[in-house]
Protein backbone atom coordinates (compact mmCIF):
# COMPACT_ATOMS: atom_id res chain seq x y z
CA UNK A 1 0.00 0.00 0.00
CA UNK A 2 2.87 2.34 0.71
CA UNK A 3 4.17 2.29 -2.51
CA UNK A 4 1.18 2.01 -4.33
CA UNK A 5 0.48 5.58 -1.94
CA UNK A 6 3.85 6.95 -3.25
CA UNK A 7 3.15 6.03 -7.18
CA UNK A 8 -0.43 7.84 -7.27
CA UNK A 9 1.05 10.57 -5.58
CA UNK A 10 4.16 10.89 -7.95
CA UNK A 11 1.62 10.80 -10.71
CA UNK A 12 -0.40 13.80 -9.12
CA UNK A 13 2.66 15.89 -8.21
CA UNK A 14 3.40 15.50 -12.50
CA UNK A 15 0.27 15.92 -13.49
CA UNK A 16 0.33 19.59 -11.53
CA UNK A 17 4.03 20.14 -12.98
CA UNK A 18 2.67 20.11 -16.48
CA UNK A 19 0.00 21.95 -16.30
CA UNK A 20 2.00 24.74 -14.57
CA UNK A 21 4.16 24.94 -17.42
CA UNK A 22 1.88 24.87 -19.85
CA UNK A 23 2.37 21.09 -20.97
CA UNK A 24 -0.85 19.10 -21.72
CA UNK A 25 -0.75 15.54 -20.42
CA UNK A 26 -0.87 12.47 -23.42
CA UNK A 27 -4.42 12.33 -22.86
CA UNK A 28 -5.54 15.64 -23.27
CA UNK A 29 -3.45 15.61 -26.44
CA UNK A 30 -4.61 12.82 -27.90
CA UNK A 31 -8.43 14.08 -26.72
CA UNK A 32 -7.44 17.94 -27.76
CA UNK A 33 -10.01 19.42 -30.10
CA UNK A 34 -8.36 20.62 -33.58
CA UNK A 35 -10.40 23.81 -33.77
CA UNK A 36 -9.62 24.55 -30.92
CA UNK A 37 -5.77 24.84 -31.33
CA UNK A 38 -6.34 27.84 -33.44
CA UNK A 39 -5.38 26.16 -36.76
CA UNK A 40 -7.31 26.32 -40.10
CA UNK A 41 -7.58 23.81 -42.26
CA UNK A 42 -6.58 24.49 -46.04
CA UNK A 43 -9.80 24.88 -48.56
CA UNK A 44 -8.71 22.97 -51.61
CA UNK A 45 -10.77 23.89 -54.37
CA UNK A 46 -12.13 21.53 -56.82
CA UNK A 47 -12.41 22.60 -60.67
CA UNK A 48 -13.80 19.74 -62.15
CA UNK A 49 -16.22 17.14 -60.71
CA UNK A 50 -15.63 14.66 -63.38
CA UNK A 51 -19.18 14.67 -64.35
CA UNK A 52 -20.44 17.69 -66.07
CA UNK A 53 -18.55 21.23 -67.28
CA UNK A 54 -19.87 23.24 -64.55
CA UNK A 55 -17.65 25.93 -63.80
CA UNK A 56 -16.17 26.14 -67.72
CA UNK A 57 -17.65 28.30 -70.51
CA UNK A 58 -15.88 27.58 -74.01
CA UNK A 59 -14.12 31.11 -75.41
CA UNK A 60 -16.32 31.97 -78.08
CA UNK A 61 -18.20 29.52 -78.61
CA UNK A 62 -21.64 29.36 -76.12
CA UNK A 63 -22.66 26.05 -77.01
CA UNK A 64 -19.65 24.41 -76.04
CA UNK A 65 -18.80 21.87 -78.94
CA UNK A 66 -15.37 22.06 -78.62
CA UNK A 67 -15.55 20.04 -74.97
CA UNK A 68 -16.88 17.06 -73.33
CA UNK A 69 -16.93 15.29 -70.62
CA UNK A 70 -15.12 11.55 -71.26
CA UNK A 71 -14.83 8.66 -68.98
CA UNK A 72 -14.29 10.92 -65.70
CA UNK A 73 -11.81 13.74 -68.04
CA UNK A 74 -12.17 17.08 -69.08
CA UNK A 75 -11.64 16.37 -72.96
CA UNK A 76 -10.74 19.03 -75.44
CA UNK A 77 -11.56 18.63 -78.65
CA UNK A 78 -9.75 19.86 -81.92
CA UNK A 79 -9.96 23.47 -82.28
CA UNK A 80 -10.10 25.87 -85.24
CA UNK A 81 -7.65 26.13 -84.44
CA UNK A 82 -7.46 26.51 -80.84
CA UNK A 83 -9.88 25.29 -78.04
CA UNK A 84 -10.08 27.42 -74.73
CA UNK A 85 -11.96 26.47 -71.62
CA UNK A 86 -12.22 29.62 -69.33
CA UNK A 87 -13.37 29.18 -65.49
CA UNK A 88 -16.34 30.97 -64.48
CA UNK A 89 -16.49 29.36 -60.96
CA UNK A 90 -16.13 30.64 -57.56
CA UNK A 91 -13.04 33.50 -57.42
CA UNK A 92 -9.79 31.47 -57.12
CA UNK A 93 -6.59 32.92 -55.59
CA UNK A 94 -4.56 35.16 -57.82
CA UNK A 95 -1.11 34.52 -55.61
CA UNK A 96 0.24 31.70 -52.91
CA UNK A 97 -1.20 28.82 -54.45
CA UNK A 98 -0.64 25.75 -55.83
CA UNK A 99 -2.84 24.39 -58.93
CA UNK A 100 -2.34 20.82 -60.02
CA UNK A 101 -4.09 18.62 -62.29
CA UNK A 102 -3.30 15.20 -64.68
CA UNK A 103 -3.27 15.85 -68.43
CA UNK A 104 -2.79 13.46 -71.56
CA UNK A 105 -2.70 13.94 -75.30
CA UNK A 106 -5.36 11.53 -77.12
CA UNK A 107 -4.51 12.89 -80.38
CA UNK A 108 -2.70 15.43 -82.70
CA UNK A 109 0.84 16.98 -82.40
CA UNK A 110 0.64 20.32 -80.67
CA UNK A 111 -0.04 21.65 -77.20
CA UNK A 112 -3.06 19.73 -75.45
CA UNK A 113 -3.91 21.23 -71.88
CA UNK A 114 -2.33 24.19 -71.96
CA UNK A 115 -2.86 25.80 -68.61
CA UNK A 116 -3.18 30.07 -68.03
CA UNK A 117 -3.37 31.03 -64.55
CA UNK A 118 -3.03 33.98 -61.89
CA UNK A 119 0.25 35.77 -61.39
CA UNK A 120 -1.21 38.50 -58.89
CA UNK A 121 -3.10 41.08 -61.70
CA UNK A 122 -1.74 39.27 -64.43
CA UNK A 123 -2.11 35.96 -66.11
CA UNK A 124 0.73 33.51 -67.36
CA UNK A 125 0.56 30.24 -69.24
CA UNK A 126 2.05 26.96 -68.71
CA UNK A 127 2.16 25.32 -72.46
CA UNK A 128 2.46 21.93 -72.50
CA UNK A 129 3.62 20.21 -75.49
CA UNK A 130 3.09 23.31 -78.20
CA UNK A 131 5.46 24.20 -81.23
CA UNK A 132 5.75 20.55 -82.75
CA UNK A 133 4.39 18.59 -79.73
CA UNK A 134 7.19 18.50 -77.36
CA UNK A 135 7.81 22.45 -75.90
CA UNK A 136 7.30 23.17 -72.48
CA UNK A 137 7.35 26.78 -70.63
CA UNK A 138 6.17 30.10 -69.73
CA UNK A 139 4.57 32.45 -71.83
CA UNK A 140 5.26 34.67 -71.48
CA UNK A 141 8.00 36.55 -69.60
CA UNK A 142 9.30 39.77 -71.18
CA UNK A 143 7.59 39.53 -73.79
CA UNK A 144 9.15 36.74 -74.91
CA UNK A 145 7.01 33.26 -75.46
CA UNK A 146 7.91 29.79 -74.03
CA UNK A 147 9.87 29.11 -77.11
CA UNK A 148 12.29 32.04 -76.37
CA UNK A 149 13.07 32.76 -73.18
CA UNK A 150 14.77 30.81 -70.05
CA UNK A 151 11.93 28.20 -69.30
CA UNK A 152 12.06 26.83 -72.83
CA UNK A 153 12.61 22.96 -72.15
CA UNK A 154 11.01 19.51 -73.90
CA UNK A 155 9.30 16.70 -73.31
CA UNK A 156 8.56 13.59 -75.24
CA UNK A 157 5.03 13.31 -74.45
CA UNK A 158 3.34 9.64 -74.78
CA UNK A 159 0.06 9.64 -76.59
CA UNK A 160 -2.83 8.15 -73.82
CA UNK A 161 -0.12 8.08 -71.23
CA UNK A 162 -1.34 10.37 -67.61
CA UNK A 163 1.14 13.12 -66.93
CA UNK A 164 0.97 15.02 -63.16
CA UNK A 165 0.90 18.94 -63.41
CA UNK A 166 1.99 20.96 -60.87
CA UNK A 167 2.08 24.91 -60.94
CA UNK A 168 2.56 27.26 -57.78
CA UNK A 169 2.74 30.64 -57.89
CA UNK A 170 4.19 32.58 -54.87
CA UNK A 171 4.53 36.68 -53.98
CA UNK A 172 8.00 36.05 -55.63
CA UNK A 173 8.25 32.76 -57.98
CA UNK A 174 6.74 30.65 -60.30
CA UNK A 175 7.04 27.21 -60.29
CA UNK A 176 5.99 24.41 -62.61
CA UNK A 177 6.39 20.32 -62.32
CA UNK A 178 5.81 17.44 -64.61
CA UNK A 179 5.52 14.62 -62.57
CA UNK A 180 8.58 14.69 -60.28
CA UNK A 181 10.45 16.58 -62.72
CA UNK A 182 10.94 20.75 -62.13
CA UNK A 183 10.59 22.94 -65.02
CA UNK A 184 10.64 25.76 -64.30
CA UNK A 185 11.48 27.78 -61.22
CA UNK A 186 11.37 31.93 -61.90
CA UNK A 187 11.93 34.91 -59.66
CA UNK A 188 9.28 37.19 -61.54
CA UNK A 189 9.87 39.71 -58.95
CA UNK A 190 11.11 42.38 -61.69
CA UNK A 191 9.89 40.90 -64.76
CA UNK A 192 6.76 41.47 -67.15
CA UNK A 193 4.04 38.32 -67.14
CA UNK A 194 1.78 38.00 -69.40
CA UNK A 195 0.11 35.87 -71.68
CA UNK A 196 0.16 35.72 -75.68
CA UNK A 197 -2.26 37.65 -77.64
CA UNK A 198 -5.20 35.17 -78.27
CA UNK A 199 -5.06 34.51 -74.56
CA UNK A 200 -5.56 38.05 -73.62
CA UNK A 201 -9.54 37.18 -72.52
CA UNK A 202 -8.46 34.02 -70.73
CA UNK A 203 -8.90 35.27 -67.44
CA UNK A 204 -8.69 34.08 -64.58
CA UNK A 205 -7.94 30.52 -65.60
CA UNK A 206 -8.15 28.50 -68.93
CA UNK A 207 -7.23 25.05 -70.79
CA UNK A 208 -6.07 25.22 -74.14
CA UNK A 209 -5.32 22.76 -76.72
CA UNK A 210 -4.11 23.56 -80.52
CA UNK A 211 -5.70 21.26 -83.36
CA UNK A 212 -5.17 18.29 -80.60
CA UNK A 213 -7.24 16.38 -78.31
CA UNK A 214 -6.59 16.60 -74.88
CA UNK A 215 -7.84 15.65 -71.27
CA UNK A 216 -7.67 16.56 -67.96
CA UNK A 217 -8.49 15.88 -64.56
CA UNK A 218 -8.05 15.86 -60.78
CA UNK A 219 -8.19 19.93 -61.58
CA UNK A 220 -7.54 21.26 -58.16
CA UNK A 221 -6.35 24.81 -56.53
CA UNK A 222 -5.26 24.91 -52.91
CA UNK A 223 -4.09 28.09 -51.14
CA UNK A 224 -0.51 27.67 -49.52
CA UNK A 225 0.90 29.72 -46.74
CA UNK A 226 2.69 33.53 -48.09
CA UNK A 227 5.96 32.58 -47.07
CA UNK A 228 6.17 29.32 -49.16
CA UNK A 229 8.19 29.82 -51.98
Amino acid sequence: MKYEFLRVAASLCCGVVMVLNGVASPQEVRGADPAASGATKVKSISLFDGKTLKGWKQLDNDDMSGAEVSDGALRLKVGDPITTLVWTGEELPKVNYELTMEARRVDGADFFATVTFPVKESTCSLVLGGWGGGLVGLSSLDGADASENETTEYVEFKKNQWYKIRVRVTGTHIQAWIDDRKMVDIDYSDREVSVRIEMARARPLALSSYQTIGEVRNIRMTPIAAEGK
